[in-house]
């Protein structure tokens, strides 16, 4: 074998191209997915608890009829308040004074009496004063917390500027929805056994409809 000349560099073989990375973009769709899931807490909370309650308006719960917004009332108190000397000529004024005695400041919507009893009709109440048995039977609605508020927004009552809050909701619920199916490779994602649940969920809504005759 010959000797490398004196002073010469040894002989090197040519070097090989750095092999291309690949872009691996599953991190990035697993980072959006998290982001965009935090975002949205608060409103699927919303929506969710919602949803619950409204999908059973008219069940009997608790021995009554279920309203998702108002919870019903009613009790019996005497009636203590000095009424003008002839209730019936003066109804307004026996209103005022019942009004004063439950220290009610809303504005009665109507009153109507009789000799034996008067009726005040507010807003999300009732009141039925017994003149004979000097009672008042109060009965109204109070708002449930927290829910009243939430099926106003999931009902979007408010209009305007929540329809595109809604939208936004709805589009970002996709975003996840199908960003979902594609964070996991391998044989825990979609073209392993994901296919298989997707296919289950969606038959949910497909059977439903199928089997109670549709709309």
């Amino acid at each position: 074998m010959p000797e490398p000349e004196s002073g010469g560099a040894p002989a090197t073989s040519p070097s090989k191209p750095a092999p291309k990375t690949r872009f691996n973009w599953r991190p990035w769709l697993r980072g959006l997915h998290r982001d965009v899931g935090y975002l949205l807490v608060g409103l699927t909370v919303i929506y969710a608890m919602s949803g619950l309650a409204v999908n059973h308006i008219g069940d009997d719960i608790g021995g009554s009829e279920w309203n998702p917004s108002f919870e019903a009332y009613e009790r019996t108190v005497p009636l203590t308040a000095e009424l003008p000397e002839d209730p019936l000529a003066d109804e307004q004024g026996a209103a005022e004074a019942v009004l004063h005695q439950l220290e009610i400041s809303e504005a009665p919507q109507e009153v109507f009496g009789t000799d034996l009893d008067l009726q005040i009709l507010l807003d999300n109440r009732e009141l039925f004063v017994d003149y004979e048995q000097a009672t008042i039977l109060d009965r109204g609605q109070n708002p449930r917390f927290f829910l009243r508020l939430a099926n106003w927004l999931h009902l979007n009552r408010g209009k305007a500027a929540w329809t595109y809050v809604a939208d936004a909701y709805a589009v970002l619920l996709l975003l996840l929805a199908l960003s979902g199916m594609f964070m996991i490779p391998g044989k825990k994602g979609l073209l392993r056994r994901g296919w298989i649940l997707v296919l289950l969920g969606a038959a949910v809504p497909v059977l439903y409809v199928t089997l109670s005759g549709g709309p």
